[in-house]
């Protein structure tokens, strides 16, 4: 069973920046890949930015350029920072963490931090 804690959501203007952290509960070297998903109201749960054991990483169209995605083994946490923030930004942001065993993929996930950017 793998714990993720997210923290640093809050209410930002427009053009500001936030960075998340999601702290996991097991080393991040047991861990396959982790991300940031997000969901505002009325709309699904998307990806926003993934980052693989071997430190690849990949991001949604909407936020490249803007966000970075980044991981500290030794802390056992990923980081999500994101500039230029826009009110279309505004969701909740859920950690991600993916196990691959026995040719099955196990899904864990934060409780959700929330991102307000105002106009």
């Amino acid at each position: 069973q793998v714990q993720l804690v997210e923290s640093g959501g809050g209410l930002v203007q427009a053009g500001g920046s936030l960075r998340l952290s999601c702290a996991a509960s097991v080393s991040t070297f047991s861990i396959n890949g982790m991300g940031w998903y997000r969901q505002a109201p009325g709309k699904q749960r998307e990806l926003v930015a993934g980052i693989s054991s071997d430190g690849s990483t990949n991001y949604a169209g909407s936020v490249k350029g803007r966000f970075t995605i980044s991981r500290d083994n030794a802390k056992n946490t990923i980081y999500l920072q994101m500039n230029s923030l826009k009110p279309e930004d505004t969701a909740v942001y859920y950690c991600n963490a993916i196990i691959y065993n026995s040719g099955r993929d196990y899904h864990y996930w934060g409780q959700g931090t929330q991102v307000t950017v105002s106009s």
